[in-house]
Protein backbone atom coordinates (compact mmCIF):
# COMPACT_ATOMS: atom_id res chain seq x y z
CA UNK A 1 0.00 0.00 0.00
CA UNK A 2 1.47 3.36 -1.05
CA UNK A 3 2.41 5.71 1.80
CA UNK A 4 0.64 9.03 2.07
CA UNK A 5 2.39 12.22 1.02
CA UNK A 6 4.08 13.90 4.00
CA UNK A 7 3.05 17.40 2.92
CA UNK A 8 -0.59 16.34 2.54
CA UNK A 9 -0.54 14.65 5.95
CA UNK A 10 0.47 17.93 7.58
CA UNK A 11 -1.73 20.04 5.31
CA UNK A 12 1.07 22.31 4.05
CA UNK A 13 2.54 23.21 0.68
CA UNK A 14 5.95 22.05 -0.53
CA UNK A 15 7.27 25.57 0.03
CA UNK A 16 6.23 25.62 3.72
CA UNK A 17 8.69 27.28 6.09
CA UNK A 18 10.01 25.70 9.28
CA UNK A 19 7.58 27.77 11.37
CA UNK A 20 4.65 26.75 9.14
CA UNK A 21 5.63 23.10 9.51
CA UNK A 22 5.80 23.40 13.29
CA UNK A 23 2.43 25.17 13.45
CA UNK A 24 0.80 22.54 11.23
CA UNK A 25 2.27 19.67 13.24
CA UNK A 26 1.23 21.28 16.52
CA UNK A 27 -2.39 21.40 15.32
CA UNK A 28 -2.38 17.81 14.01
CA UNK A 29 -0.62 16.42 17.08
CA UNK A 30 -3.17 17.93 19.43
CA UNK A 31 -6.02 16.67 17.23
CA UNK A 32 -4.84 13.05 17.06
CA UNK A 33 -2.95 12.66 20.35
CA UNK A 34 -3.87 9.31 22.01
CA UNK A 35 -4.58 10.99 25.36
CA UNK A 36 -7.22 13.08 23.61
CA UNK A 37 -8.62 10.03 21.79
CA UNK A 38 -8.44 7.09 24.24
CA UNK A 39 -9.06 3.75 22.55
CA UNK A 40 -9.23 5.29 19.06
CA UNK A 41 -6.83 3.23 16.93
CA UNK A 42 -7.35 5.43 13.86
CA UNK A 43 -6.34 8.56 15.79
CA UNK A 44 -3.31 6.74 17.19
CA UNK A 45 -2.24 5.70 13.70
CA UNK A 46 -2.70 9.26 12.38
CA UNK A 47 -0.60 10.59 15.26
CA UNK A 48 2.23 8.27 14.23
CA UNK A 49 1.92 9.30 10.58
CA UNK A 50 1.97 13.07 11.18
CA UNK A 51 4.87 12.62 13.63
CA UNK A 52 6.83 10.73 10.99
CA UNK A 53 6.01 13.38 8.39
CA UNK A 54 7.19 16.19 10.64
CA UNK A 55 10.36 14.30 11.58
CA UNK A 56 11.33 14.09 7.92
CA UNK A 57 10.26 17.53 6.68
CA UNK A 58 11.74 19.37 9.66
CA UNK A 59 15.21 18.00 8.85
CA UNK A 60 16.87 19.89 5.96
CA UNK A 61 18.79 16.89 4.57
CA UNK A 62 15.92 14.42 4.87
CA UNK A 63 13.48 16.92 3.37
CA UNK A 64 15.77 17.42 0.37
CA UNK A 65 16.03 13.66 -0.12
CA UNK A 66 12.26 13.25 0.20
CA UNK A 67 11.58 16.07 -2.28
CA UNK A 68 13.87 14.35 -4.80
CA UNK A 69 13.10 10.66 -4.31
CA UNK A 70 9.89 10.56 -2.26
CA UNK A 71 9.44 7.71 0.23
CA UNK A 72 12.01 5.65 -1.69
CA UNK A 73 14.71 7.86 -0.17
CA UNK A 74 14.32 5.99 3.12
CA UNK A 75 13.95 2.44 1.85
CA UNK A 76 16.73 -0.13 1.50
CA UNK A 77 18.85 0.53 -1.55
CA UNK A 78 18.83 4.27 -0.89
CA UNK A 79 21.17 4.21 2.07
CA UNK A 80 19.56 1.49 4.18
CA UNK A 81 18.37 3.88 6.88
CA UNK A 82 14.95 4.75 8.20
CA UNK A 83 13.70 8.34 8.33
CA UNK A 84 16.11 9.09 11.13
CA UNK A 85 19.02 8.34 8.79
CA UNK A 86 20.70 6.15 11.39
CA UNK A 87 19.51 2.69 10.38
CA UNK A 88 17.54 2.26 13.60
CA UNK A 89 14.06 3.13 12.36
CA UNK A 90 11.75 5.90 13.50
CA UNK A 91 12.08 7.41 16.97
CA UNK A 92 9.41 7.96 19.63
CA UNK A 93 6.79 10.41 18.26
CA UNK A 94 6.44 11.90 21.74
CA UNK A 95 10.00 13.25 21.40
CA UNK A 96 8.89 15.30 18.40
CA UNK A 97 5.75 16.36 20.24
CA UNK A 98 7.77 17.66 23.19
CA UNK A 99 10.20 19.36 20.83
CA UNK A 100 7.42 21.25 19.02
CA UNK A 101 5.74 22.25 22.27
CA UNK A 102 8.99 23.58 23.71
CA UNK A 103 9.90 20.58 25.89
CA UNK A 104 13.34 19.21 26.60
CA UNK A 105 12.05 15.67 27.12
CA UNK A 106 11.72 16.06 30.87
CA UNK A 107 8.00 16.71 31.24
CA UNK A 108 6.20 19.74 32.60
CA UNK A 109 5.19 22.89 30.71
CA UNK A 110 2.50 22.90 28.05
CA UNK A 111 2.86 19.14 27.43
CA UNK A 112 1.72 18.36 30.95
CA UNK A 113 -0.85 21.17 31.01
CA UNK A 114 -2.62 19.58 28.05
CA UNK A 115 -2.21 15.90 28.89
CA UNK A 116 -2.12 15.62 32.65
CA UNK A 117 -0.04 16.76 35.57
CA UNK A 118 3.67 16.76 36.22
CA UNK A 119 5.81 13.63 36.46
CA UNK A 120 5.25 13.63 40.23
CA UNK A 121 1.50 13.28 39.68
CA UNK A 122 0.71 16.79 40.85
CA UNK A 123 -1.94 18.77 39.05
CA UNK A 124 -3.26 22.26 39.68
CA UNK A 125 -6.96 22.59 40.39
CA UNK A 126 -9.34 23.95 37.76
CA UNK A 127 -10.53 27.55 37.71
CA UNK A 128 -14.25 28.00 38.30
CA UNK A 129 -16.81 30.54 37.08
CA UNK A 130 -19.78 31.89 39.04
CA UNK A 131 -22.40 34.13 37.39
CA UNK A 132 -23.79 36.71 39.81
CA UNK A 133 -26.65 39.13 39.10
CA UNK A 134 -26.68 42.42 41.02
CA UNK A 135 -28.80 45.58 41.04
CA UNK A 136 -27.75 48.92 39.57
CA UNK A 137 -27.67 50.33 43.12
CA UNK A 138 -25.18 47.60 44.15
CA UNK A 139 -23.07 48.26 41.06
CA UNK A 140 -22.89 51.99 41.88
CA UNK A 141 -22.46 51.83 45.64
CA UNK A 142 -20.60 48.54 46.00
CA UNK A 143 -21.88 45.63 48.05
CA UNK A 144 -21.06 42.48 50.00
CA UNK A 145 -22.71 39.29 48.70
CA UNK A 146 -22.62 35.73 49.98
CA UNK A 147 -22.49 33.11 47.23
CA UNK A 148 -22.83 29.34 47.43
CA UNK A 149 -21.37 26.87 44.91
CA UNK A 150 -20.11 23.28 44.54
CA UNK A 151 -16.47 22.46 44.03
CA UNK A 152 -13.93 19.70 44.62
CA UNK A 153 -12.06 20.20 47.90
CA UNK A 154 -9.21 18.20 49.45
CA UNK A 155 -10.45 15.10 51.26
CA UNK A 156 -10.22 15.68 55.01
CA UNK A 157 -9.80 11.98 55.85
CA UNK A 158 -6.62 11.54 53.79
CA UNK A 159 -5.55 15.21 53.77
CA UNK A 160 -5.63 15.23 49.99
CA UNK A 161 -3.19 12.34 49.49
CA UNK A 162 -5.75 9.80 48.28
CA UNK A 163 -4.30 7.19 50.66
CA UNK A 164 -6.06 5.63 53.64
CA UNK A 165 -4.53 6.94 56.91
CA UNK A 166 -1.62 4.67 57.82
CA UNK A 167 -1.20 3.54 54.23
CA UNK A 168 1.78 4.50 52.09
CA UNK A 169 2.66 5.05 48.46
CA UNK A 170 4.25 2.21 46.54
CA UNK A 171 5.98 1.91 43.18
CA UNK A 172 3.42 1.64 40.37
CA UNK A 173 3.29 -2.02 39.27
CA UNK A 174 2.26 -1.10 35.71
CA UNK A 175 5.12 1.25 34.74
CA UNK A 176 7.51 0.18 37.56
CA UNK A 177 8.05 3.76 38.58
CA UNK A 178 8.76 5.18 35.11
CA UNK A 179 5.48 7.07 34.85
CA UNK A 180 5.18 5.95 31.23
CA UNK A 181 4.54 2.75 29.34
CA UNK A 182 5.90 1.82 25.93
CA UNK A 183 4.08 -0.05 23.21
CA UNK A 184 5.50 -1.30 19.96
CA UNK A 185 3.76 -0.51 16.67
CA UNK A 186 5.92 -2.04 13.99
CA UNK A 187 9.02 0.07 13.53
CA UNK A 188 7.62 2.72 15.88
CA UNK A 189 7.92 2.62 19.66
CA UNK A 190 4.95 4.44 21.16
CA UNK A 191 5.16 5.99 24.64
CA UNK A 192 2.22 7.18 26.73
CA UNK A 193 1.47 8.28 30.27
CA UNK A 194 0.87 5.33 32.58
CA UNK A 195 -2.92 4.94 33.04
CA UNK A 196 -2.52 3.42 36.50
CA UNK A 197 -0.53 6.17 38.22
CA UNK A 198 -1.20 9.05 35.76
CA UNK A 199 2.54 9.55 35.28
CA UNK A 200 3.44 9.79 38.99
CA UNK A 201 5.38 6.51 39.06
CA UNK A 202 3.79 5.64 42.40
CA UNK A 203 0.31 4.74 43.62
CA UNK A 204 -1.33 4.51 47.01
CA UNK A 205 -1.10 1.12 48.68
CA UNK A 206 -4.66 1.39 50.02
CA UNK A 207 -7.05 4.04 48.61
CA UNK A 208 -8.80 6.35 51.05
CA UNK A 209 -12.21 5.00 52.05
CA UNK A 210 -13.83 8.44 51.89
CA UNK A 211 -12.65 9.67 48.47
CA UNK A 212 -11.75 6.24 47.01
CA UNK A 213 -8.26 7.43 46.22
CA UNK A 214 -9.38 10.53 44.30
CA UNK A 215 -7.93 12.86 46.98
CA UNK A 216 -10.88 15.27 46.51
CA UNK A 217 -14.58 15.33 47.28
CA UNK A 218 -17.38 17.62 46.02
CA UNK A 219 -18.58 20.07 48.64
CA UNK A 220 -20.92 23.06 48.81
CA UNK A 221 -18.88 26.14 49.66
CA UNK A 222 -20.03 29.56 50.84
CA UNK A 223 -17.99 32.67 50.17
CA UNK A 224 -18.38 36.38 50.94
CA UNK A 225 -17.66 38.52 47.89
CA UNK A 226 -16.92 42.24 48.01
CA UNK A 227 -18.21 44.08 44.96
CA UNK A 228 -16.38 47.38 44.41
CA UNK A 229 -18.32 50.51 43.34
CA UNK A 230 -18.39 51.08 39.58
CA UNK A 231 -18.64 47.52 38.23
CA UNK A 232 -20.71 46.90 35.11
CA UNK A 233 -22.07 44.07 32.98
CA UNK A 234 -19.29 41.57 32.27
CA UNK A 235 -17.00 42.75 35.09
CA UNK A 236 -14.97 39.84 36.49
CA UNK A 237 -13.85 39.49 40.09
CA UNK A 238 -11.03 37.02 40.83
CA UNK A 239 -10.91 35.15 44.11
CA UNK A 240 -7.47 33.52 44.22
CA UNK A 241 -7.32 29.94 45.48
CA UNK A 242 -11.09 29.48 45.70
CA UNK A 243 -11.34 27.24 42.65
CA UNK A 244 -11.02 23.46 42.79
CA UNK A 245 -8.32 21.91 44.97
CA UNK A 246 -5.19 20.62 43.27
CA UNK A 247 -3.95 17.02 43.28
CA UNK A 248 -0.85 15.68 45.00
CA UNK A 249 0.30 19.10 46.17
CA UNK A 250 -0.85 21.03 43.11
CA UNK A 251 -2.12 24.57 43.62
CA UNK A 252 -5.82 25.30 43.95
CA UNK A 253 -7.49 27.04 41.00
CA UNK A 254 -9.12 30.46 41.13
CA UNK A 255 -12.78 31.46 41.23
CA UNK A 256 -13.99 34.07 38.74
CA UNK A 257 -17.24 35.86 39.57
CA UNK A 258 -18.80 37.29 36.38
CA UNK A 259 -21.29 40.10 37.07
CA UNK A 260 -24.47 41.04 35.27
CA UNK A 261 -26.50 44.12 36.25
CA UNK A 262 -30.31 44.04 36.27
CA UNK A 263 -32.22 46.60 34.24
CA UNK A 264 -33.44 49.48 36.38
CA UNK A 265 -37.01 50.76 36.22
CA UNK A 266 -35.92 54.41 36.29
CA UNK A 267 -32.27 54.76 35.28
CA UNK A 268 -30.30 53.83 32.18
CA UNK A 269 -26.53 53.62 32.30
CA UNK A 270 -24.01 54.66 29.66
CA UNK A 271 -20.40 54.24 30.80
CA UNK A 272 -20.33 56.06 34.16
CA UNK A 273 -23.29 58.37 33.43
CA UNK A 274 -26.94 57.76 34.33
CA UNK A 275 -30.00 58.91 32.38
CA UNK A 276 -33.58 59.33 33.59
CA UNK A 277 -36.74 61.12 32.50
CA UNK A 278 -38.80 63.14 35.00
CA UNK A 279 -42.42 64.24 34.36
CA UNK A 280 -43.27 67.81 35.47
CA UNK A 281 -46.48 69.83 35.40
CA UNK A 282 -46.84 72.35 32.58
CA UNK A 283 -47.40 75.06 35.18
CA UNK A 284 -44.00 74.31 36.76
CA UNK A 285 -42.38 74.28 33.33
CA UNK A 286 -43.98 77.66 32.60
CA UNK A 287 -43.44 79.41 35.92
CA UNK A 288 -40.25 77.66 37.05
CA UNK A 289 -39.42 76.30 40.48
CA UNK A 290 -37.39 73.68 42.34
CA UNK A 291 -38.06 69.91 42.46
CA UNK A 292 -36.48 66.92 44.20
CA UNK A 293 -34.97 64.36 41.85
CA UNK A 294 -34.19 60.73 42.82
CA UNK A 295 -30.58 59.53 42.44
CA UNK A 296 -28.89 56.26 43.34
CA UNK A 297 -27.44 58.02 46.37
CA UNK A 298 -30.57 59.74 47.70
CA UNK A 299 -32.52 62.83 46.60
CA UNK A 300 -31.09 65.94 44.93
CA UNK A 301 -32.59 69.40 44.36
CA UNK A 302 -32.95 70.58 40.78
CA UNK A 303 -33.88 74.14 39.78
CA UNK A 304 -36.30 74.34 36.83
CA UNK A 305 -36.05 77.69 35.00
CA UNK A 306 -39.28 79.38 33.86
CA UNK A 307 -40.18 78.42 30.30
CA UNK A 308 -38.55 74.99 30.37
CA UNK A 309 -39.54 72.97 27.31
CA UNK A 310 -40.29 69.27 27.16
CA UNK A 311 -37.08 67.38 26.27
CA UNK A 312 -34.77 69.84 28.06
CA UNK A 313 -31.97 67.92 29.81
CA UNK A 314 -30.24 69.00 33.01
CA UNK A 315 -26.98 67.64 34.44
CA UNK A 316 -26.44 66.67 38.07
CA UNK A 317 -22.68 66.64 38.57
CA UNK A 318 -21.14 63.47 40.10
CA UNK A 319 -24.48 61.78 40.76
CA UNK A 320 -23.68 58.95 38.36
CA UNK A 321 -21.57 55.80 38.85
CA UNK A 322 -18.09 55.93 40.43
CA UNK A 323 -15.24 55.12 38.07
CA UNK A 324 -13.53 51.76 38.59
CA UNK A 325 -10.30 53.37 37.42
CA UNK A 326 -10.42 55.93 40.20
CA UNK A 327 -11.36 58.94 38.08
CA UNK A 328 -14.18 61.44 38.55
CA UNK A 329 -17.61 60.03 39.31
CA UNK A 330 -20.08 60.10 36.42
CA UNK A 331 -23.04 62.51 36.12
CA UNK A 332 -26.79 62.03 36.12
CA UNK A 333 -28.62 63.51 33.13
CA UNK A 334 -32.28 64.39 33.79
CA UNK A 335 -34.61 64.88 30.82
CA UNK A 336 -37.80 66.87 31.38
CA UNK A 337 -41.15 65.59 30.14
CA UNK A 338 -43.81 68.29 30.39
CA UNK A 339 -47.20 66.77 31.12
CA UNK A 340 -50.28 68.33 29.52
CA UNK A 341 -53.51 67.83 31.48
CA UNK A 342 -56.03 65.60 29.74
CA UNK A 343 -59.07 66.55 31.85
CA UNK A 344 -59.93 70.07 32.99
CA UNK A 345 -62.55 71.30 35.41
CA UNK A 346 -64.86 74.13 34.32
CA UNK A 347 -62.87 76.62 36.39
CA UNK A 348 -59.53 75.43 34.98
CA UNK A 349 -60.83 75.71 31.43
CA UNK A 350 -62.18 79.20 32.10
CA UNK A 351 -58.83 80.35 33.46
CA UNK A 352 -56.92 78.83 30.55
CA UNK A 353 -59.26 80.42 28.04
CA UNK A 354 -58.60 83.76 29.70
CA UNK A 355 -54.83 83.08 29.61
CA UNK A 356 -55.04 82.26 25.90
CA UNK A 357 -57.05 85.42 25.20
CA UNK A 358 -54.61 87.65 27.08
CA UNK A 359 -51.65 85.95 25.38
CA UNK A 360 -53.18 86.25 21.94
CA UNK A 361 -53.12 82.46 21.55
CA UNK A 362 -56.86 82.22 20.90
CA UNK A 363 -56.50 83.56 17.35
CA UNK A 364 -53.01 82.11 16.61
CA UNK A 365 -52.69 78.77 18.44
CA UNK A 366 -49.53 77.86 16.51
CA UNK A 367 -46.22 79.62 17.13
CA UNK A 368 -45.27 82.30 14.58
CA UNK A 369 -41.71 81.08 14.84
CA UNK A 370 -42.76 77.71 13.42
CA UNK A 371 -44.35 79.32 10.32
CA UNK A 372 -41.30 81.46 9.74
CA UNK A 373 -39.08 78.37 9.69
CA UNK A 374 -41.55 76.44 7.51
CA UNK A 375 -41.71 79.10 4.73
CA UNK A 376 -38.67 77.62 2.93
CA UNK A 377 -40.55 74.36 2.32
CA UNK A 378 -43.37 76.08 0.36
Amino acid sequence: MAKEDYYELLGVSKTATTEELKKAYRKKAVQFHPDKNPGNKEAEEMFKKVSEAYDVLNDTDKRAAYDRYGHAAFQSGMGGAGPRGGGGGFHDPFDIFREVFGQGGGGGGIFDEMFGGGRDGSRDGSDLRYDLEITLEEAARGAEKEISFRKNVSCERCDGTGAEPGSKRITCPTCRGAGQIRRSGGIITFTQTCPTCSGAGTKVEKPCAACRGEARLPKTTKLNVRIPPGVDNGSRLRSAGNGEAGLAGGQAGDLYIVLSVKEHELFERQDDNLFCEIPIKFTLATLGGTIEVPTLFGKASLKIPAGTQSGTTFRLREKGVPSLRGGRQGDQLVRMHVEVPTALSAEQRKLLDEFARVSGDANEPTSKNFFEKAKKFF
